[in-house]
Formats: C-alpha cells, structure tokens, sequence
C-alpha cells in the first residue's frame, strides 16, 4: 500500500490524540506532591517523637520504601503511577517501585532465576553508574588534597 505525502499526515493526525500536557503536569504535581507531603508528615512525626534529624530522615525513608513496596505488590502503586505519571517518580518512592516491580513480574521463574535476576534490572544501572561515579570522585578529591 503506497501513501502519497498528504494521505500519511491525514491518517497520521487521525491516529494521534490532543495533548494534555496542562491536565498530565497538573496530575503529576498533585501527585509527587502527596507523596513528598506525606514525606514531610512522616518526618515532623518522628522528629516529634524524640529522633534527632538524621535518624527522623532515616525513619521517613525506610517507611517511605516499604509503602511504596508494599503498594506495588498490591498492584495499587501502578494504579496511582498511571494517573499520576512523572509525580510517582519521587526518589525514593519511583526507586523503590523500580526494584521491586521486576521482582513481582518474575516471581513465578524462582527465586534465584526470577526474582534474584530480575530485582536490578532497573535499578542495576542506577547503582553501577552511581558507584562508579563516586569512584571517579574519590579519586579527584584524592588528586586535588594531594596537591593543596
């Protein structure tokens, strides 16, 4: 099936939706902004029960992780991603979610084979970047102390 130039871009506007950038934007601010909120309640929470500030944020972040694994292996955390988009990216949370959705999708190939192989398939290369950037850091911060 040959189409000529003007057919393509008929048939190409048919198939296309609207943008709803304005909609999407406002959605995914809501969303990240629960989350971040949520967040903020947690760490006024524990900082009120007595915790210092760094053991306040540790607290924040480890309930913050099991939430957010907890609502992916219910199914519900995808449920807020498709409507919430990029606000379920907060850090930790879309961390989180990263890991452990692989791990749920492949459990039934083992433990080992499915879920041993599969839990960093995302977040694999996050941690190898990551750590081979601090490498690099560490030895800059090690040249420019050497030399001053």
């Amino acid at each position: 099936m040959k189409l000529s130039n003007t057919q393509y871009k008929e048939l190409s506007k048919d198939a296309s939706r609207g943008s709803k950038a304005l909609l999407d934007t406002s959605k995914a601010f809501l969303v990240g902004g629960t989350i971040s909120l949520i967040g903020q309640t947690l760490l006024e929470l524990f900082s009120s029960l007595g915790l210092d500030k760094k053991d306040a944020g540790a607290s924040t972040s480890l309930v913050l992780i099991a939430l957010s694994v907890l609502l992916t292996g219910l199914g519900i955390y995808p449920a807020i991603a498709k409507h919430g988009g990029a606000g379920t990216l907060v850090p930790i949370t879309g961390f989180a979610n990263a890991v452990a959705s692989p791990a749920i999708e492949f459990r039934t190939e083992g433990w080992v084979l499915g879920v041993g192989a599969r839990v960093f398939s995302i977040a694999g290369p996050v941690i190898l970047y990551g750590t081979a950037a601090s490498a690099v850091y560490g030895v800059i911060y090690c040249i420019i102390l050497a030399v001053v």
